[in-house]
């Protein structure tokens, strides 16, 4: 248009790379976030770690959300549509962890090390069995395994917005909204 790239948005909306949407998450595969994080020589957080950060504090206290036990808004996070695309990196000071870690919750779901498999105790849910439980992974077939996903996307229900609730997508699959962190071995 006038020299810049432009974004689509899920609206049909351009935006500019260079006034806004420079400072989004990028949306990429579990494939592409591991290959990243391999050529920085670093590694995707496991879904354990990725909770600690999210929902404990120095000390060790546990908390209900990143932020504290305060039901989720929108000065938390972008999450239940609260905007139609992702927001810049930080803009939600108020839903820091305890740790100081900007937007664990909204913009896009978060990737982790982890493959989708039952908690100890699984039970599947007699009104939806195949809920979950078909999507485990297949420890015969890793290349396209589902893994977990944490967090949430501008487009997540408010009301999933907790601890417990795991997304999963294939390791392959291109068209999901996450995004994703790098962890060190110290």
């Amino acid at each position: 248009m006038d020299g810049d790239y432009y974004v689509k948005t899920l609206f049909n909306e351009d935006v500019s790379l260079k006034d806004f949407a420079g400072a989004w998450p990028a949306f990429v595969s579990f494939s592409e976030a591991q290959a990243y994080a391999r050529w920085k020589g670093r590694r995707l957080m496991s879904e354990a770690e990725w909770c600690r950060a999210a929902y404990t504090s120095p000390s060790n206290d546990e908390r209900k959300y990143p932020w504290g036990n305060e039901e989720p808004t929108k000065e938390h996070g972008n999450f239940n549509w609260a905007n139609w695309a992702p927001t810049p990196a930080g803009s939600h000071p108020l839903g820091k962890s305890a740790w100081g870690v900007d937007d664990l919750i909204g913009d896009a779901w978060e990737w982790t090390s982890t493959p989708f498999a039952p908690y100890e105790g699984f039970e599947a849910m007699e009104t939806y069995p195949g809920y979950s439980a078909d999507f485990f992974v297949d420890e015969n077939d890793y290349e396209c395994a589902h893994y977990v996903l944490k967090g949430a996307s501008f487009a997540t229900a408010a009301q999933l917005v907790r601890p417990s609730f795991r997304n999963w997508f294939q390791g392959c699959y291109p068209y999901v909204w996450a995004k994703f962190r790098l962890a060190n071995d110290l």
